[in-house]
């Protein structure tokens, strides 16, 4: 997969066929989206191009809007996108001057003008440009004066497509990863750099590995034990992973600490991948170290079972 952050060097293609949209997570509904691009794609010998946008267009309309938090990274998302067989990625960078440009200029100056679209297919009841007024029906009555075709995926085709990114993140919220595991048709990821934490862990015969994700807008599950596959320079462990504040010590800042099992190595400063497989229990205050530590033991019992 091609991977263009400007279109001002974008090349000449052969009959490029075109969709477009934020795609966060790359759902199962995005991913019907998807197959019929590339179907559509290869029955005219053409080339399947995507337009994304980043930062996401909500964080951008929105700053003052807090909650907002993303399914994927755009390192994630263009990963999924290049596992699903988009030839071309375009990520137009969304700025407030560019959430400002109407419908038919930037179907004219950047769909035709710059990327050449000969074909397109959009999701039911897409919508795009300022105020989101561009819609299959512009498009339709555009593409016949501009040179292009539009399809239009039928609404029960992608029934899910246009609520289950708010159901994905809803479910993460509430600590479902397996629900929203069933909505993406993969297991959700959170990926960080380790850092230094406190080391209670240690002390307790469990040693954490603490997590920092550079994108601060990417989402967090819900506070809770999880278990998980742990991901280490391309090498896959068991683990048990603890969202929360630490209530039995100090109910300080919300952290990320996976214990990985039968791991002993020092990884500062190193990438780790979290693969979420299952919600065990929540996070709790318990009476003492003892009590924290029994439940700990069979925190980890219970991931091997799952894993």
């Amino acid at each position: 997969m091609k991977i263009y952050y400007s279109l001002e060097n974008f090349p000449v293609l052969n009959c490029p066929v075109l969709t477009l949209g934020t795609f966060d997570g790359v759902h199962i509904g995005h991913q019907k989206i998807l197959s019929r691009l590339n179907d559509m794609a290869k029955s005219v010998n053409g080339e399947s191009v995507l337009m994304t946008f980043h930062p996401h267009p909500r964080a951008v309309i929105f700053p003052d809007q807090r909650d907002i938090r993303m399914i994927s990274t755009l390192d994630e998302k263009i990963a999924l996108l290049e596992q699903h067989g988009v030839e071309h990625l375009v990520v137009q960078s969304f700025t407030r001057d560019f959430s400002m440009l109407n419908h038919d200029t930037f179907i004219r100056e950047y769909l035709v003008k710059k990327i050449g679209v000969k074909k397109m297919v959009i999701g039911y009841d897409h919508q795009f440009g300022h105020d989101r007024k561009g819609s299959f029906a512009e498009l339709q009555s555009l593409a016949p004066r501009l040179g292009f075709t539009v399809e239009e995926i039928p609404e029960q085709d992608i029934n899910d497509v246009a609520v289950s990114s708010t159901r994905i993140r809803k479910a993460l919220f509430e600590g479902r990863v397996e629900d929203a595991a069933g909505l993406l048709g993969y297991n959700y990821t959170f990926s960080g750099r380790v850092v230094k934490g406190k080391q209670l862990g240690r002390k307790l015969g469990f040693p954490t590995a603490n997590l920092e994700c550079p994108d601060p807008l990417k989402l967090v599950p819900a506070n809770g034990v999880y278990a998980v596959y742990v991901i280490v320079n391309n090498v896959q462990y068991k683990g048990v992973l603890s969202i929360g504040t630490r209530p039995t010590f100090d109910n300080g800042a919300r952290s990320v600490e996976v214990n990985i099992f039968d791991f002993d190595r020092d990884i500062y400063g190193e990438n780790v991948k979290l693969i979420f497989k299952n919600y065990l229990r929540s996070d709790q205050k318990f009476d003492g170290v003892d009590a924290l530590i029994e439940q700990m033991h069979l925190d980890k019992a219970s991931s091997l079972e799952l894993l």
